[in-house]
């Protein structure tokens, strides 16, 4: 009503508000919706962003920039937020979709392999790189028959009317096959008309002799049914999921080789370079100086992935330069040729394989864009005889010089990819020994993921460098940000763009369902952007958090900035599920020992505490050793115990077989705050609550003991949770509550006793509120799309009630709170060490 009456609205039509490049909307009671918002669409006069109409019961609506529609219920309108985020500065992005020709192909090329390994039950490391090798030969020869390297369809029917069906001679006629492929026209004598058809490829592949597997009926009849696919629309970046489809898979976890899809690999390279590269063509224009300029950097721009795996990355980046530069051959009317070489991409690769299936990717990914470069310019550089492709080196990326491989020179260099996802708690000893090599023995708790970083960081010192890598999302969260970042981010290198934390999966077989994060880096960026899945905003400062704001590192500590009184864990059992209960194995056992009851407390964990349930332990806090042996019908239980702690490899373990009949801890406060050890990041807040009584907390809960309840306010605070969500670590994408993280590190103001009563008031009103459904857990009481609105209202005034306590402004969202917590932790950490020095 207010804009409608405003100076803003350019309709005087009742019902009606239209605000120039922002929103058309329209109420309408008569026609239909749909016809009705499409013609207003086509209409529009002043560039709104959002054509709206509405009866009340449904909403419809149009993006006009992205051509998405909305069409809801309008008592739904609020769950689809999302839809306007535009109107916050908060852009939807555009993905590619995976290529289903790829998806085919890969499925195809592993079920294949599945068949011929039955057909040789052979797990010798020379003939299982033989078989690499053989499948690699396979997958060009199939792209070569479609793109005109060789004759339409050339060898797959060769193999058809040369063989036999049953497969008995086709390893020998596919030996004879290659040979003459690495043979040189002038060189080959007496050969069959159907070998001889076949020109010389060269380059590598086919140079190393590597005997042929068997073959069967059905593995034959496979490899025709794969070269029936048509591969010139498949990118040759399936190499790499049918790298990871056939390597061994135990070795595929060492290797930390994650294939990385076309869609993914665009959210590395666009902000990384293409986007730049995009709008200097735009700007350029009808500039033949701009334009010169442009092709002249293309022709000079280096791509460099230091972990290339199959090469899935390069080939993307070169695919899409030689997109760009026939866009602007196009646009010039140019009759050149590209200038674009495989010599501009280099690559560092452990194992071998992968190394040469890169090499094997480039040389079809020139060929593809050959073949597209003639169909649009009638003219083309040859692909045959194959040339040297690119500059792939097989080593150790943690140990090699990377200036030596790929040599800085004047030219913009991008350093870009996926490397290895190895969890600091799971390196082997030669990993252990490259984070020790790269950071000395300050990096032991340091995901392996960081030497790519801190590399690339030391790389090329005095050039314009931008740099971007995949990795998984432990790097910007918890202890490790402390540890890592301030080793990478100085006054010239800054973070230029991120991708928060997604889930990914991909067309190869077994894909990596990981959650990765995407960083890029830079020291001559003017754009810092923050993508999440659907939209992304441009930002003043990146911190290492991924988020918005000025760069300050969060210590973990072991003593509380703020918050009283001290955080505990709960009680560790070690005692191999011997000490501990189900509701019905407890029943049973109190049947057979009525007098054990006694000794029975209920026994709370983060799932009983979020979906609720019952367990049970014995619990013999004041009891000794020797009184409880007194009570035999427990001699069986507490052996148990004592044995499973002697066979432990820790001594401290050890130490504790001193008294089996107990739980490592001990802590039995009479009233607690119980906070789940790991919660949903869907949630609003974590559902924590207040214990009282006898009930003992296990090592899945975080505990407040004698807690004033004030306290409950504000741990369920936005203001909280907002700290929380920055700062925590994460299990996947789950918040992982931490004492020394979480909780000590917590900035708030001091506070008066009038607002402690309010505070607790607050707190009261939210536990009063959740005992009205008591059918319901916290789970499903705190489940975004089930929260009752009551519940959520309560916390709502509680969320204000704790934000007027940090500043008289109101905040709007979680971006305000953090920039404030963020420097009152930096103010607090500058007053606490001036105490320290005093």
């Amino acid at each position: 009503t207010r804009l409608q009456k405003g100076n803003l609205n350019l309709s005087k039509v009742k019902g009606e508000l239209s605000w120039k490049k922002k929103v058309f909307f329209k109420e309408e009671f008569e026609k239909d919706l749909h016809v009705t918002l499409l013609g207003l669409a086509e209409e529009i006069k002043h560039d709104q962003r959002f054509v709206i109409v509405t009866d009340y019961n449904l909403l419809l609506a149009i993006d006009t920039k992205t051509k998405d529609k909305l069409d809801v219920n309008f008592k739904d309108l609020a769950k689809n937020y999302d839809f306007f985020l535009p109107w916050a500065g908060m852009e939807k992005t555009q993905h590619q979709n995976e290529n289903p020709a790829d998806v085919k192909a890969a499925e195809r090329m592993a079920k294949l392999f599945d068949e011929i390994k039955k057909d040789n039950p052979n797990d010798d490391e020379e003939f299982n790189h033989g078989l690499n090798v053989f499948l690699s030969r396979l997958l060009f020869c199939f792209f070569a028959e479609d793109t005109d390297i060789f004759e339409d369809n050339q060898f797959t029917n060769a193999i058809s009317s040369h063989t036999q069906a049953d497969g008995s001679d086709l390893g020998t006629y596919l030996d004879d096959l290659f040979e003459v492929l690495n043979t040189p026209d002038d060189e080959r004598k007496g050969l069959p008309a159907y070998l001889e058809d076949f020109p010389y490829v060269n380059g590598g592949l086919f140079r190393q002799r590597h005997s042929a597997p068997g073959f069967s009926r059905k593995s034959r009849q496979l490899i025709i049914e794969a070269g029936e696919l048509n591969w010139k629309d498949i990118n040759p970046d399936i190499f790499g999921s049918m790298f990871q489809g056939v390597i061994d898979p135990e070795k595929r976890g060492s290797l930390g080789a994650h294939y990385t899809s076309v869609p993914n690999i665009m959210k590395v390279i666009e902000p990384l370079f293409l986007n730049e590269l995009n709008e200097a063509y735009e700007k350029g224009k009808g500039n033949s100086k701009k334009i010169s300029e442009l092709l002249h950097r293309l022709s000079q721009i280096k791509i460099f992935d230091p972990a290339c795996g199959s090469g899935n990355f390069l080939i993307i980046a070169y695919k899409e330069l030689r997109r760009l530069e026939m866009k602007v051959f196009r646009e010039s009317n140019m009759m050149a040729f590209s200038q674009i070489s495989l010599s501009q991409f280099y690559g560092i690769e452990l194992d071998d394989f992968a190394h040469e299936i890169a090499q094997l990717s480039l040389w079809l990914a020139e060929h593809q864009m050959n073949v597209e470069f003639f169909k649009q310019f009638g003219r083309s550089n040859p692909t045959l005889p194959l040339k040297e492709a690119g500059k792939i080196v097989c080593g150790n990326a943690c140990r090699l010089d990377w200036e030596e491989i790929c040599p800085p020179g004047d030219h913009d260099v991008y350093i870009l990819g996926n490397p290895p996802y190895i969890g600091s708690k799971n390196l082997n000893s030669k990993q252990k020994l490259d984070i020790e090599f790269n950071f000395g023995k300050q990096g032991k708790t340091l995901d392996y993921i960081s030497i790519w970083f801190l590399r690339a960081k030391k790389y090329g010192k005095k050039i314009n460098k931008n740099f971007a890598f995949v990795s998984t999302n432990s790097i910007c969260q918890g202890e490790q940000v402390s540890k890592l970042w301030p080793l990478i981010l100085d006054d010239q290198i800054f973070i230029s763009f991120a991708y928060t934390s997604f889930k990914w999966t991909n067309s190869a077989k077994s894909a990596a369902g990981v959650t990765v994060v995407i960083v890029g880096l830079s020291n001559n960026s003017n754009k810092k952007r923050i993508y999440s899945e659907y939209h992304f905003q441009d930002v003043k400062n990146i911190t290492p958090y991924l988020t918005e704001g000025e760069t300050t590192y969060i210590v973990p500590s072991t003593k509380q900035l703020c918050l009283e009184p001290e955080m505990i864990g709960g009680n560790v059992a070690y005692d191999s599920g011997n000490l501990v209960f189900s509701e019905e194995e407890k029943s049973s056992f109190v049947s057979k020992f009525p007098e054990s009851k006694f000794y029975f407390k209920e026994l709370l964990g983060g799932k009983e505490l979020l979906n609720g349930g019952i367990r049970y332990c014995l619990w013999f806090k004041n009891y000794s050793l020797n009184e409880v042996n007194e009570l035999s019908i427990f001699n069986d239980l507490i052996e148990n115990v004592k044995n499973a702690r002697l066979s432990a490899k820790d001594k401290g373990t050890h130490k504790l077989a001193e008294r089996p009949h107990q739980f490592r801890d001990l802590n039995t406060p009479e009233t607690f705050i119980a906070i789940p050890k790991t919660s949903s990041e869907k949630r609003s807040y974590i559902p924590m609550k207040f214990i009282h009584g006898d009930v003992i907390a296990s090592d899945s809960i975080r505990l407040i003991a004698n807690a004033e309840i004030y306290l409950f306010s504000i741990l369920n605070s936005r203001m909280h949770m907002a700290w929380v969500n920055a700062v925590s670590g994460r299990l996947e994408e789950r918040i992982r509550y931490s004492k020394n993280l979480s909780y000590n590190t917590f900035p708030f103001p001091n506070i008066k006793q009038k607002d402690k009563e309010i505070l607790a008031q607050c707190a009261l009103r939210i536990i009063e509120v959740r005992e009205k459904f008591p059918e319901k857990s916290l789970a499903d009481l705190y489940s975004k799309d089930k929260m009752p609105s009551e519940l959520t209202e309560v916390h709502s005034y509680n969320d204000i009630a704790v934000d007027k306590l940090y500043s008289s402004k109101r905040f709007n969202n979680d971006k305000g709170r953090l920039e404030l917590l963020f420097r009152m932790y930096k103010r607090l950490q500058i007053e606490k060490n001036n105490r320290c020095q005093i």
